[in-house]
């Protein structure tokens, strides 16, 4: 049973994943259009295409959103997911050009193997080729690549991030599912247990609390913003506009769920919401909401969960945690 993203119908997934250094992005495709929102927090974000989700602006329809390593660079990926689509002859048809709507969003993974490495244009096409239904394959692929979390203790103490993914079917029959790629500053808990599963590690192989840290004045923490959590939540269901950036904005409380400190001056956190209107089941938008914080926590504990270590950054398993 598929229990990532992909149970989403009308939804198509693809990475493309560079390990040699450490960078990659993640497609998410939706060649029919999609109602789609946004919710930026977070001091540092990188966005492309996020003002036109707003609900007071005139576009109610997305061909794509991609999910990128390489920091502002990274933008560059999304260009060749819209030539992609223009080629398939997907977007708006406006006179004789056709103009997909693709969103975008970013996370800083520079310097984890290299600084000169980062998603292209071409790289954003190979992955919508490598594009499918099949169950989202997570851990350090695509946007996740070269995502580490737990930096509060400076960047030789953090731990392996990654990109996760969750589905919940509702009792009304819709699929409400996330996917999201960890790249925080903050250290990440269950939410459930109140365990810390991935702080700064200390020499004997624990983790220390980074909110205690940071409140006791001990933050050391990379300068400038090179963290970011950026993700998506999907459903089946027929939402307006507002709907789908109401989804984005409670989203939200799944990472702050799970990730401690979240939102911070030093994090461009992102969410972007999609409905493609496949089951018209009767809904309740409350249920929905609750579901959506659901996915979107376990999709970032599994973000992690499922990373190998990398560019000398070890992941969980490798830390026996």
């Amino acid at each position: 049973m598929n229990h990532t993203i992909t149970a989403v119908d009308g939804l198509d997934v693809g990475h493309y994943t560079d390990s040699k250094n450490a960078t990659g992005c993640t497609v998410f495709l939706f060649t029919e259009g999609t109602v789609g929102g946004v919710d930026v927090r977070g001091g540092s974000p990188g966005t492309r295409e996020t003002d036109l989700l707003r609900p007071v602006h005139r576009v109610d329809q997305i061909h794509a959103v991609i999910l990128s390593g390489g920091s502002a660079y990274g933008l560059d990926a999304a260009s060749g997911v819209v030539a992609y689509l223009e080629s398939r002859g997907i977007g708006f048809k406006v006179g004789s050009a056709i103009v997909p709507i693709v969103s975008s969003a970013i996370l800083y993974d520079l310097g984890v193997i290299t600084s000169e490495a980062r998603p292209s244009a071409e790289d954003g096409k190979n992955a919508c080729l490598a594009a499918s239904s099949e169950p989202m394959p997570e851990g350090s692929v695509g946007a996740g690549t070269g995502a580490t979390v737990a930096k509060s203790g400076g960047f030789n103490r953090s731990v392996k991030g990654g990109i996760g993914t969750a589905a919940i079917t509702l009792s009304t029959g819709q699929t409400v599912a996330a996917a999201v790629a960890v790249n925080a500053v903050g250290g990440v808990w269950d939410y459930k247990s109140g365990k810390l599963l991935a702080g700064p590690r200390r020499t004997d192989g624990s983790f220390e609390d980074p909110v205690a840290m940071l409140i006791r004045g001990l933050d050391d923490s990379p300068s400038g913003p090179v963290n970011t959590t950026i993700g998506l939540v999907a459903t089946d269901a027929k939402l307006s506009k507002e709907d789908t950036n109401y989804l984005a904005g409670v989203s939200h409380d799944g990472l702050a769920l799970t990730i401690r400190p979240c939102h911070t001056v030093r994090d461009g956190d992102t969410m972007f919401a999609v409905a493609t209107g496949r089951n018209e089941s009767k809904l309740d938008l409350t249920s929905m909401g609750a579901a959506a914080v659901e996915v979107t926590a376990q999709a970032v504990i599994r973000a992690i969960q499922q990373a190998t270590g990398l560019g000398g950054i070890p992941s969980l398993h490798e830390l026996k945690c």
